[in-house]
């Protein structure tokens, strides 16, 4: 390990203890307690919402609401998912799978209250559009004295949010299957990226609306698939992921006679990393929504955990657990060698394509946040150019190993988390506020 590596590999170790694990579930519960769970409640209401039955073209945002979530769905539905979990099951066992879970269910209340906050306080920029997201809420909502919590977020946020592990994996796969060297892959991101990204939020959000649905359906469909060829081991491997979950002998998965600790940070680790509730992206996409009803955007914001954490992580897990196979050069390519398991030929290239559209539509969602954050910083003027500098660092990325990827990302991620967590909950009580009022009305 070089001294780069071993760095990132102290630092995350030092940022990603107990305490934040600690700090992210009782944040969760003191929302769930808060709100008494009357979110839920609006869980069908939100599909209505998707459904555009309450878009109004005349009221402040950018995109509607089923834009910005797939804007923030491709964001979440991704890497995360597919190598993510893999990565997770391999040094968690199986049961890192429950503790997804748990990070998810508290992900939908953690979100509805950020990106509640995310619409509910918005700052024009210098062209007179609304802008939202944890660094605007933390300004706008608690006023000056806390820009430096918000200041924190956006650099953080314009490092986390470079697409190193999408490239790497995406590197990885291409040099794995076809013998591509990555600094090739690296260009090519860097090019497709330039494309899109130069334009506005706008066409990322015309983009990610036409990709995510049809990756996502192609992904679990998939799945499903594959799960109910082996349906027979799905009842011993629930099982298995509730009784490994507390730090028990693994029946399943690449981890044996785990502690409880590590069980439970892997697992919380990898369902931020795969929803990235509490991580403060999801706002800044939900912060675009165009609409005069917060909470609305909120409830939206909430079908993010359950789509990519209960049902896409699911999956994944499940198709890895049912294969046997708990290990591989890199987490993209151990998802890979599980579909094939069940689906010899065919799995590989089922797991390629969808992968190549994951990719691609998370390297477009990260690239606006990162210019996002730079623009907060700088300015829109200087701040835009920031892309020629993000586009720069991305062949760099393939070349990366995994693990130093991974702790970059994990290390940026903390520092994100703080900032937005900790103004979350003392604006919290407003959004209750905004809650009962939208849903008395309603």
């Amino acid at each position: 390990m070089n001294q780069f590596e071993l760095f990132w590999s102290i630092v995350v170790d030092f940022f990603w203890g107990l305490p934040l694990v600690v700090f992210i579930l009782a944040t969760g519960f003191y929302f769930s307690y808060l709100s008494r769970f009357k979110p839920f409640i609006g869980f069908f209401h939100a599909f209505a919402i998707l459904s555009g039955k309450y878009d109004d073209k005349n009221v402040p945002g950018e995109l509607s609401h089923f834009q910005a979530l797939t804007v923030a769905l491709s964001g979440t539905i991704g890497m995360g998912n597919i190598a993510g979990v893999a990565i997770a099951i391999s040094l968690g066992g199986a049961g890192a799978v429950f503790w997804m879970w748990v990070a998810g269910v508290f992900g939908m209340i953690i979100k509805f209250f950020t990106c509640t906050l995310s619409c509910l306080y918005r700052k024009k920029d210098e062209d007179g559009i609304e802008q939202g997201g944890p660094m605007y809420f933390i300004e706008c909502g608690l006023g000056k004295r806390f820009k430096p919590l918000a200041i924190l977020f956006a650099i953080a946020g314009l490092i986390g949010c470079i697409p190193m592990f999408q490239v790497n994996q995406l590197a990885s796969l291409l040099k794995s299957e076809f013998s591509i060297a990555p600094i090739y892959t690296g260009i090519a991101a860097l090019l497709f990226i330039g494309y899109i990204i130069i334009g506005d939020v706008k066409r990322v959000g015309s983009v990610a609306a036409r990709i995510v649905p049809f990756m996502f359906l192609a992904y679990v469909l998939s799945s499903l698939f594959v799960i109910v060829i082996n349906i027979d081991a799905v009842p011993t491997i629930l099982l298995d992921i509730f009784h490994t979950a507390f730090g028990s002998e693994a029946i399943y998965g690449g981890a044996t006679g785990l502690a409880f600790k590590e069980v439970l940070v892997t697992g919380i680790k990898r369902a931020i990393f795969s929803n990235e509730a509490g991580v403060g992206t999801e706002a800044m996409a939900h912060g675009t929504a165009k609409t005069k009803e917060p909470v609305r955007e909120g409830l939206v914001a909430m079908l993010g955990p359950f789509f990519d954490t209960h049902i896409v992580c699911t999956c994944t897990a499940l198709v890895i657990l049912s294969s046997g196979i708990y290990s591989g050069e890199s987490g993209i390519v151990m998802t890979a060698l599980s579909f094939n398991q069940t689906l010899p030929g065919i799995g590989l290239y089922i797991v390629y394509t969808v992968f190549t559209l994951f990719a691609l539509s998370t390297m477009i969602t990260y690239s606006y946040y990162s210019l996002k954050c730079a623009r907060y910083l700088f300015g829109k003027a200087i701040g835009s150019k920031f892309i020629y500098v993000y586009l720069a660092i991305i062949p760099m990325c393939a070349v990366w190993s995994q693990g130093t990827i991974i702790n970059i990302i994990d290390t940026m991620f903390a520092l994100m988390i703080f900032p937005t967590l900790l103004a979350t909950i003392l604006l919290s009580k407003k959004v209750i506020t905004e809650m009962h009022r939208y849903f008395d009305k309603l």
